[in-house]
């Protein structure tokens, strides 16, 4: 595997072609001021991925993917849900042939946006990362090309293309949050922030109840972790042996941040009530940090990835 400096130069580069690729096919997402009370000089934005057109960042990746592969080879792919919905809005497009693997927790509200894009489903595991190792047993077998949610070359440079916008649309940013799941996202982003503002600090925020890339980054190879439930769904699961995303994570992060659940629901709270946004958990997870410590981002410019808003609407009115 080349250096993780050439990775991140290369995975910028790679993310201002697919951002040109496909612009048709993804929408600029709004960035947002925080309304907040703060301190004077201090600045709070949410890059509102949110809003993207299937609710997450994942679309990114997904077309930049899809673009890549041959129309008559039908692809596969495993997901906690937002990765197997932007697959199949690609698809859809694309006219590729596609199966999502997804885990028995699926969230119901994403499993009924992947089914009404007719893509066949198939559930298994309990988390993402059995659904994973499944997915790839399954392409192997039968010949299809598998994607991987976030250990993918031309995935990763997708979700990059998030930050170009960012850095476009907000000037001197500081810090940006970002919720850390198998590592596309951060990854994406980062190596665009630190090729192009390597003066603006990356924190990767993870859940306490499923950590594995912070571990695997602490430990500086990929380890197992406990999987627990987390409200932030989206970023539950393992990493893959031998992933792209290790070293060009451990590469970009200034720092990391663990958050436990309390948090990441006092976040989803704050969104709801002050900033008039309903998201998912992953999303307010990116929040929580910044709440942990607001005074420690006193005086600076501060940006919170919002990576997605397919919540389950009987869960989040139990918090709310």
């Amino acid at each position: 595997m080349p250096p993780a400096s050439d990775l991140i130069a290369q995975s910028a580069a790679r993310s201002c072609v697919v951002h040109r690729k496909i612009a048709g096919a993804i929408s600029r997402t709004p960035v947002i001021a925080s309304r907040l009370p703060m301190a004077e000089g201090t600045r709070l934005f949410y890059k509102t991925e949110n809003f993207q057109h299937t609710g997450s960042f994942k679309l990114r990746g997904a077309n930049a993917k899809l673009t890549t592969v041959p129309l008559e080879r039908p692809v596969i792919t495993a997901s906690s849900g937002n990765h197997g919905i932007a697959c199949s809005r690609a698809a859809q497009t694309t006219g590729h042939e596609l199966i999502v693997v997804l885990p028995e927790t699926v969230v119901a509200k994403k499993r009924k946006t992947i089914e009404g894009f007719g893509t066949k489903v198939v559930i298994h595991g309990s988390d993402a990362s059995f659904s994973e190792r499944h997915a790839q047993a399954l392409a192997e077998a039968e010949g299809y090309t598998y994607i991987s949610p976030y250990n993918d070359a031309e995935v990763i440079a997708g979700q990059g293309t998030a930050a170009l916008e960012l850095l476009d649309q907000i000037e001197g940013v500081d810090t940006v949050f970002i919720s850390m799941g198998g590592g596309g996202l951060i990854s994406g982003m980062g190596a665009v922030i630190k090729e192009f503002s390597p003066q603006t600090r990356v924190i990767g925020v993870s859940a306490a109840n499923s950590c594995a890339l912070a571990a695997s980054i602490k430990a500086g190879k990929i380890v197992e972790t406990d999987h627990l439930d987390t409200l932030a769904d989206g970023v539950a699961g393992g990493v893959d042996e031998g992933s792209l995303t290790l070293p060009m994570a451990s590469a970009v992060i200034d720092e990391i941040v663990y958050c436990d659940e309390e948090q990441i629901t006092a976040a989803l709270k704050v969104l709801a009530w002050e900033e008039n946004m309903l998201v998912e958990g992953a999303a307010a997870l990116a929040l929580a940090a910044y709440l942990a410590e607001p005074q420690k981002y006193a005086g600076q410019t501060s940006a919170v990835l919002l990576c997605g808003g397919n919540y389950e609407v009987a869960q989040l009115r139990s918090i709310l």
